[in-house]
């Protein structure tokens, strides 16, 4: 007969798992790869910095080799990982290595925010964590900050957020929260969603069959956002975000996949915000016969490559 300290409260795999005795299992996402100073296959440097001292909220920067001037300045990229808000970090392979690929194509800097993660720290913990990188990041405009990279690399005025999963809902969240809440220097001019984790509040787009993963979709937000007011919270449903049609930002993109059993999220958020008054340029990036976030787990995929491709080029649009 197996210990109580076996009993399962919660099973998300292949995610996590909550025990009844509070103990908490992650299946993914926990190795860590160092930063690195001027890798060897693609001349991006990256390091590690910590921003909040009080509660460990920090992130990796990554700056791609600069062959011209070094008073070049050059585009911001913040992402924001996903993991359903409660797994992987910046450093992990999956993601430092993706975010470096973008970084040397897009030849932008980045800053990869590593935010506290639930459900130990619920929701919405990851959205202040989020801001007060962003807050960190805007106190670099007077070219002043702590961070030496910012200061003598980055362009202010050509921002943008991405983020997939979960990450791109934080992403979307913080370009609302700049909305009602500017960040002095930083000019936002793009938000890059790819399979973004929100609830549509209508059918839209093709029918998803798969009903025990929306289900357990649908408990994981709760499990992670236990203040939630349900549904119609706007940190999950983008219709009742009453700040959509001034979006900080010129430019979105919305990707999603066909196999996706969460695409009708982002379909969702893609039409909304279409119908907002917002005045910006919205694209949708669609990539047939693709599942979840394909892109990081077989980053050699043609779509997967043209995606990056798309990605690099939006992020050096003024």
């Amino acid at each position: 007969m197996g210990s109580n300290n076996d009993a399962v409260l919660y099973d998300y795999a292949p995610l996590i798992r909550i025990y009844k005795d509070g103990r908490i299992e992650r299946l993914a996402g926990n190795e860590i790869v160092p930063a690195t100073i001027s890798d060897p296959k693609t001349g991006v440097s990256s390091k590690d910095v910590i921003i909040v001292p009080e509660t460990g909220v920090s992130a990796r920067l990554f700056l791609p080799k600069i062959t011209h001037s070094l008073d070049q300045k050059l585009p911001l990229l913040i992402y924001i990982h996903g993991g359903g808000f409660c797994i992987e970090t910046p450093f992990s392979p999956l993601y430092n290595s993706y975010v470096s690929s973008l970084v040397e194509e897009a030849k932008v800097v980045a800053v990869s925010i590593h935010y506290r993660r639930a459900p130990e720290h619920p929701l919405p913990i990851a959205y202040d964590d989020s801001w007060a990188v962003l807050q960190w990041i805007a106190s670099h405009s007077n070219r002043n900050g702590t961070e030496s990279w910012l200061n003598n690399h980055v362009d202010f005025n050509r921002v943008s957020m991405m983020g997939d999963s979960a990450g791109a809902n934080i992403a979307h969240n913080m370009a609302v929260r700049a909305t009602e809440t500017p960040l002095e220097g930083l000019r936002f001019v793009g938000l890059g969603l790819v399979h973004a984790f929100f609830h549509e509040e209508e059918p839209v787009g093709p029918e998803v069959s798969d009903e025990e993963m929306k289900a357990k979709t649908i408990k994981l937000w709760r499990v992670m956002c236990p203040s939630t007011i349900g549904f119609n919270d706007p940190l999950i449903n983008p219709a009742a975000c009453t700040n959509l049609k001034g979006l900080a930002c010129k430019r979105v993109v919305v990707c999603v996949a066909e196999k996706d059993p969460l695409i009708r999220g982002p379909l969702f958020y893609h039409k909304t915000l279409q119908k907002s008054g917002w005045e910006g340029e919205l694209e949708l990036m669609e990539d047939q016969g693709e599942g979840h976030v394909f892109h990081l787990f077989n980053p050699t995929n043609q779509k997967a490559v043209a995606m990056k491709t798309r990605l690099a080029s939006f992020l050096n649009t003024d």
